[in-house]
């Protein structure tokens, strides 16, 4: 029997839904704000702004093109978002989507100019844009094969990344997420895993890609180990990510799905 992940590829309020982008070497996240603007959803989308800036993410769309706003009321919270994303370490880039026939598009336009906030009128324009200014020199990838090594190797690659970036704290907890991830890879998907490792400030961020579709699941019992693989590659499950992980989660892919998680001092 099993039972959902905290955080899969949903984070939903009332008006309000995130879900984590399908990229295998970048965390972007997309923040979609639909109704009419009142005080009740104005807290609600400030409070997923607060949530999605906490799990840093490489970086972060909000789709206005749902929002219903035509005195441009919610204009001080977008901006209040930019000003958040650019104070984190490091900053978060910010767009938003607002088709160009609302009025709320001409009011974000002239505010964001001067504040590096850019409108792009459809989710795709402002992927492709935003991909431009995620910075990779705080990113490690490697492609394993579904083998026996694939663990090991996945655990020296968090070694590095820790060692580089002055992050001996998470080398542990982070090698040890990694691992179980890349486990269940192994087990259960049997494909090509893309591991990605990114600092996130003072946090790393850990995803691996598969190729299978199934997203995975905390049991209430864990299963009966396997003999056939040795115990430093088995790994204790997801249960250990669960407890170990700030956040963690999962999201379905063209291909496949990404497991990720987030480790922090």
């Amino acid at each position: 029997m099993g039972v959902s992940p905290p955080y899969l590829s949903d984070d939903t309020e009332q008006g309000v839904s995130v879900r984590l982008d399908a990229g295998a070497d970048a965390a972007v996240s997309l923040l979609t704000v639909r109704g009419c603007w009142d005080d009740q959803l104005r807290y609600n989308a400030s409070a997923s702004l607060r949530r999605c800036f906490t799990d840093h993410p490489d970086a972060l769309i909000v789709d206005l093109s749902g929002l219903l706003d035509p005195r441009s009321e919610s204009a001080p919270t977008w901006m209040t978002a930019q000003h958040a994303a650019a104070a984190l370490t490091p900053p978060v880039p910010l767009a938003l989507c607002v088709p160009p026939d609302l009025p709320l598009a001409d009011r974000m336009q002239g505010l964001g100019v001067r504040r590096f906030l850019p409108v792009y009128a459809k989710v795709g324009q402002a992927r492709v844009a935003l991909s431009g200014r995620i910075p990779g020199d705080e990113r490690l990838t490697m492609t394993l094969a579904p083998e026996t090594d694939a663990p090991s190797l996945a655990r020296n690659l968090v070694s590095d990344a820790c060692l580089a970036w002055g992050l001996v704290r998470l080398l542990h907890p982070s090698r040890l997420v990694m691992s179980e991830l890349v486990t269940n890879a192994v087990e259960h998907a049997g494909t090509e895993i893309l591991v990605v490792v990114t600092r996130r400030g003072a946090g790393l961020h850990l995803s691996v890609a598969d190729g299978d579709p199934t997203l995975p699941q905390v049991l209430t019992k864990p299963n009966r180990p396997r003999p056939d693989l040795p115990l430093d590659v088995r790994g204790r499950g997801l249960r250990t990510v669960q407890e170990t992980a700030a956040r963690w989660g999962s999201t379905p892919t063209e291909t496949g799905k990404i497991v990720w998680a987030t480790v922090r001092p």
